[in-house]
C-alpha cells in the first residue's frame, strides 16, 4: 500500500524575482513524497498566490488525500481525488516517479513518449527597468530565446533596451495580465518591428474575449487562461498558443492529455514553468519534447538547486537521471 507524505522546501532566488504581480528572494516549494516498500517517487509542486494556493494549505490537501491516494497503483485515477492544480502536480509526478522505479524503467518508455533528448529553453529576464533590463539581456545574450517580463507603462522601451542589449537573441514577452486592449493595440506593431515573436496573456483571464475582436498581429499565448483540457473551448479564437505548465494541469498525466488535444484543435504548444527546482522541470522535459516553445529555465534562476539537478548546457535542457526523477 502506498505511503503518501508532503513537505515545504525553500531555494533561495539569485537576486530579485519580479513580474509585474510582485517580486521575491525565495520561492517555498511542496515535495510530495509517495513509499512502497523500498521504492520512493518524488514530485514537486509551486503553489502559487495567483491561483489561491498557498504552501501549508497545499500540504494539507494532500495529507487528506493520503488515504485515498494509498488505493491508487499508479497515477490512473488520481484525478477523481484531487483538483487540478499544484497539489495534484505533485503527487501526480511522484506516482509516475513510483511506477519508474518499481519498473526499472523510465517514465518516457511507461507513458510510450519519445526518448527525451535536450531541449533549447528560454531564459527569463525579470521585470526591471530598460537599463537594468538591457544589462541583464547583453549578460545573457548566449542564450538563443530570451522571454522577457514586462509589466504595463513602460514597456516599449523595456523591450528596446533588451533588443539593444541582446541584438542578435530572439525574444518573447509575458505581460502576465498587465496589458489591455489599448496597450495590446499600440504595442504589438512596435513589438514585431522589434522581431518579438509572442506574447503570453496580455490581458487578466477575466477579460480576454478581447482578443477575440482584435487583430493579433503579435501572436498571443494563454498562461492564466489555460489550465488543463476544460479550459480549451474558451480559447477558440482568442489564442494562438497555450503555455501548458504542470501546476495548472495538476500533473504530467493531464498535461499529455491537453498537449493532445490542444494540438488537435490547431493551437501552438508552449511548455513552461513556475520559478521552482529541477524536481518541478523533470517531468516537463518529457511533455516538451517537439513543442514550439520550451520554458524550462526556471533552476538557472535559483542560486541553489538540489542533488542530481538537471544539466544546462550550449545544448539546453538535459533530461532528467533517475536519481532525480523518472
Amino acid at each position: 500500500m502506498i505511503q503518501l507524505t508532503a513537505r515545504v522546501e525553500r531555494f533561495k532566488v539569485a537576486g530579485t524575482w519580479s513580474i509585474s504581480r510582485g517580486s521575491v528572494n525565495a520561492v517555498e516549494v511542496v515535495v510530495a513524497e509517495v513509499r512502497d516498500g523500498d521504492h520512493v517517487g518524488r514530485g514537486e509542486c509551486r503553489p502559487y498566490p495567483r491561483y489561491d494556493e498557498t504552501p501549508d494549505g497545499v500540504v494539507a490537501e494532500i495529507e487528506a488525500a493520503a488515504d485515498a491516494v494509498a488505493g491508487l497503483s499508479g497515477p490512473e485515477g488520481l484525478e477523481a481525488i484531487l483538483p487540478a492544480g499544484a497539489a495534484r502536480n505533485a503527487v501526480d509526478c511522484a506516482l509516475w516517479d513510483l511506477a519508474a522505479k518499481r519498473a526499472g524503467r523510465p517514465v518516457w518508455a511507461l507513458a510510450e513518449l519519445p526518448e527525451p533528448k535536450p531541449l533549447p529553453t528560454a531564459f527569463t529576464l525579470s521585470l526591471d527597468a530598460p537599463e537594468a533590463m538591457r544589462a541583464n539581456a547583453a549578460k545573457n545574450a548566449r542564450y538563443p530565446l530570451l522571454k522577457v517580463k514586462l509589466g504595463g507603462e513602460g514597456d516599449l522601451a523595456r523591450i528596446r533596451a533588451v533588443r539593444e542589449g541582446a541584438p542578435d537573441a530572439r525574444i518573447i514577452v509575458d505581460a502576465n495580465e498587465a496589458w489591455t486592449p489599448d496597450s495590446y493595440a499600440a504595442l504589438a506593431p512596435e513589438f514585431v518591428a522589434l522581431g518579438v515573436e509572442m506574447v503570453e496573456q496580455p490581458f487578466p483571464a477575466g477579460a480576454d474575449d478581447a482578443l477575440a475582436g482584435i487583430e493579433r498581429a503579435l501572436p498571443v499565448c494563454a498562461d492564466e487562461s489555460c489550465h488543463d483540457c476544460a479550459s480549451l473551448p474558451a480559447l477558440k479564437g482568442k489564442y494562438d498558443l497555450i503555455n501548458i505548465k504542470l501546476d495548472k494541469t495538476g500533473g504530467l498525466s493531464e498535461a499529455l492529455r491537453l498537449r493532445r488535444e490542444a494540438e488537435a484543435q490547431g493551437f501552438g504548444i508552449m511548455v513552461g514553468c513556475m520559478l521552482a527546482s529541477s524536481l518541478s522541470m523533470a517531468p516537463a522535459v518529457l511533455l516538451a519534447q517537439g513543442v514550439a516553445v520550451v520554458d524550462l529555465d526556471g533552476p538557472l534562476l535559483l542560486a541553489e538547486d538540489r542533488p542530481h539537478a538537471l544539466k544546462y548546457d550550449a545544448a539546453g535542457v538535459h533530461p532528467p537521471e533517475p536519481e532525480l526523477w523518472g
